[in-house]
């Protein structure tokens, strides 16, 4: 593996995972030392996370991890509706019913055993599962491409409201009621349940980040 592909392998899950919160100081020399890497390959990492939009030019500081707005969030989930209710749609059409008939019971299981003890990344990484099922069922290289861009920034999103168990529990109800429609194949109930789901989510994270919002300086 390339240099600047291990950087930027690194770089990226420090600032989904929070280890970079918005608004951290991208700095070469300080991060090339803490890397152990030469500033060329931190560079191309740096680079690539800019176009990811993870990070941003701040004038007179250099790259910072980028923030989070309430705008932010807003766009980001406008451009969610128009991949994900398609990619759902595309899923019911061309599914293999036994990979989502065996989701939908990891699901419902998983739903059934929510609670304070919940190890939330196995819950997470399970919803990244069906998430997965869901591009490769819709059969686009394109539309898969584009939602793996947007899918980093939901990562980053899901630290938000990731302690609210009611929603924890709307949410795997919702993701039931897209695998049930995918399973029987109905394209329009699929693109329903996931608008649905993208809805009541943006609801939920409006009200985290207007109860605990990202301070100016950690903006974009």
């Amino acid at each position: 593996m390339r240099t600047s592909e291990r950087v930027y392998g690194l770089l990226r899950e420090e600032i989904l995972d929070g280890t970079l919160a918005p608004g951290a100081s991208l700095a070469e020399i300080e991060q090339s030392e803490r890397l152990g890497v030469s500033r060329t390959p931190l560079r191309e990492a740096l680079s690539r996370l800019q176009g990811d939009g993870l990070v941003a030019a701040r004038g007179g500081r250099g790259l910072v991890v980028a923030g989070l707005s309430l705008e932010d969030v807003r766009e980001l989930f406008e451009l969610r509706e128009a991949l994900e209710v398609k990619a759902a749609s595309l899923a019911a059409a061309r599914r293999d019913p036994a990979v989502f008939e065996a989701l939908r019971e990891e699901v419902r299981a998983a739903g059934e055993t929510l609670g304070p003890a919940t190890d939330l990344e196995g819950f997470y990484a399970l919803t990244g599962r069906m998430d997965a099922a869901i591009s490769e069922a819709a059969a686009n290289p394109y539309l898969e491409a584009a939602l793996r861009s947007v899918r980093a920034h939901v990562a980053r999103l899901r630290r938000v409201s990731r302690d609210d168990e009611s929603r924890l529990r709307e949410a795997t109800h919702e993701h039931l009621l897209i695998l049930d429609a995918i399973v029987d194949g109905s394209p329009t109930m699929a693109a329903h349940a996931t608008e649905l789901h993208l809805h009541r989510s943006l609801a939920s994270i409006v009200r985290s980040l207007g109860a605990h919002p990202v301070p100016e300086e950690s903006r974009q």
